[in-house]
């Protein structure tokens, strides 16, 4: 048992290694935030830009989500990372994981939405025209408050499990906790930075999890 506690929970190396942890955990939080936030809004804008069934469009849509979702997410990050800089177009490490994750996440989220906006009956969108409003205002005021609602479930899970790839950050050098807890790890020959770690991550995605709870009992759509 005391090796245990000597390797995993040692306190006079997670005392030492604390604020590179906690560096590495406010990182983390900006670079999942502004994943979120950009896959969310931006798959919501396909979609919207889907239901107008302009063909050129929607193939090109329809590519984008097909190579974004079947691509893993750590080969994108190194292609932005590694190869773009060989035609002239140079990105940070932290860059390149945002602009990767949020990507990602807007395919997945865009088929979310799209999905939503199949599922209401072709008759509601009927009779919205028949009242005088136009396409657009019927998707905005009819079709997508309906839409939102049945995306709310998916897209909450969907969201929790991109954002917990930030961890892949650290192969492109950005110092989010992963990389302050292997680099800790390393210097220190002990693996109690790992520990902190994992619950820095625990720390964050936790809460995350309730809340996507609490968010679908309170605005999902009840049958």
């Amino acid at each position: 048992m005391q090796k245990v506690l000597d390797n995993f929970f040692n306190i006079e190396v997670m005392a030492k290694y604390l604020p590179n942890i906690l560096d590495g955990f406010v990182l983390t939080v900006y670079l999942a935030v502004s994943v979120v936030a950009t896959g969310i809004v931006l798959g919501l804008a396909l979609a919207i830009l889907r239901a107008f069934q302009i063909k050129p469009v929607n193939f090109l849509i329809v590519i984008f989500v097909d190579l974004f979702r079947a691509l893993p997410p750590l080969v994108i990050m190194m292609i932005f990372y590694f190869a773009f800089p060989y035609v002239g177009l140079t990105m940070s490490g932290f860059v390149a994981a945002w602009s990767c994750l949020a990507l990602v996440l807007a395919a997945f989220a865009e088929e979310i939405y799209w999905a939503g906006i199949l599922s209401v009956h072709k008759g509601q969108w009927e009779a919205a025209r028949s009242t005088g409003l136009t396409h657009l205002e019927t998707l905005i005021h009819v079709v997508l408050p309906q839409a939102l609602r049945l995306a709310i479930a998916p897209l909450t899970n969907r969201a929790i499990a991109i954002s917990k790839g930030t961890a892949l950050a650290s192969v492109v050098a950005v110092q989010e906790i992963l990389a302050h807890a292997a680099t800790a790890q390393a210097f220190s020959a002990n693996t109690s930075p790992l520990t902190m770690g994992a619950i820095a991550y625990l720390i964050l995605f936790a809460p995350l999890v309730t809340a996507s709870r609490w968010v679908e009992a309170r605005y999902a759509w009840k049958r």
